[in-house]
């Protein structure tokens, strides 16, 4: 099995921590990146998706065009950023700049308040991609998530710790591809491909 792993492109209102507590639609910039992402991509047999719209808008669409049965998982979603939801990087560095230190220096311990924890983001995850992957008989699945569900899924494979996940770089509209072997398990195939 093959699933390629499709952040979704830019969202309304510019750069900004978006969670789950904030998910602002595509832009028409962003439409247009995801439509480019896919474009000369056939063979995918299954779609699946996150529930929040900046994601969820598009898979659909793709699904309807393509003829495509769609799953969405609500384990899917985006990490939660607590009180940093809807805020800038320039917002935060400028208002609260020892607390944005902190957490970039530590991000499993200096989480923002209310903020989802790194561990348990991650199982989520692990289970929602096991959820919607297990009934599956597809060969290849198209995944339209977030960056932050990506970077815990490449984690997961590559057995990484929970403080190097922002390590990976992962660009609206990028594809990451992922790989089952029917001996070795998940292994990954290349990472935020534009």
């Amino acid at each position: 099995m093959i699933v390629d792993l499709l952040r979704h492109g830019e969202p309304e209102g510019g750069q900004r921590y978006r969670g789950h507590g904030c998910d602002d639609p595509l832009s028409a910039r962003g439409w247009g990146q995801m439509e480019r992402a896919v474009r000369g991509e056939p063979g995918w047999q299954f779609v699946v998706s996150s529930p929040l719209q900046r994601c969820r808008a598009f898979a659909e669409h793709y699904a309807s065009t393509q003829d495509l049965p769609l799953i969405v998982e609500p384990g899917l979603r985006e990490i939660g950023f607590g009180d940093w939801e809807g805020r800038t990087r320039v917002e935060l560095q400028r208002d609260r700049p020892e607390e944005y230190r902190a957490f970039y220096a530590d991000p499993v311990h200096a989480r923002p308040a209310g903020a989802e924890p790194l561990a348990a983001f991650r199982r989520r995850v692990e289970a929602g991609f096991d959820t919607a992957l297990r009934p599956l008989q597809s060969e290849r699945v198209l995944m339209v998530v977030h960056a932050g569900v990506i970077r815990a899924l490449v984690g997961w494979v590559l057995g990484m710790p929970d403080d190097r996940l922002y390590q990976l770089e992962c660009d609206y509209a990028s594809r990451t591809r992922l790989q089952r072997h029917p001996t070795r398990g998940w292994r990954l195939l290349y990472a935020s491909r534009v």
